[in-house]
């Protein structure tokens, strides 16, 4: 009877190390679906990105964009320029006609 009982508890306990092992094998599997999930979400950016590239390049290459994008930057320091020189000018003509209307009055 002792034997079969020592027979018994190890059958158990290889029963639980191998229900252990599924468990094991069920959270790495679970992991591996999340991850695949994850990957599937990327690769969807991905080909979204490639797409809004395509439709891009359709409208203007790369070395256009850089050049309108110098372009503004040029036509900003323009402005800046123009409204200072213009502020300037009107400094000058309202000292201008301060000092005439100060002369002839």
């Amino acid at each position: 009877m002792a034997g079969e009982n020592n027979w018994t508890n190890l059958i158990l306990q290889q029963l639980e190390t191998l229900a252990g092992g599924i468990d094991g094998l069920r959270s790495e599997l679970q992991e591996m679906r999340n991850q695949l999930v994850e990957l599937r979400a990327r690769e969807d950016r991905v080909q979204e990105l490639r797409n809004w590239k395509e439709r891009i390049d359709d409208v203007a290459s790369p070395a256009q964009l850089r050049t309108a994008v110098q372009d503004i930057e040029d036509l900003k320091t323009f402005k800046t320029k123009a409204i200072t020189i213009f502020t300037g000018v009107q400094m000058a003509m309202g000292v201008v006609w301060a000092f005439v209307t100060f002369m002839s009055g």
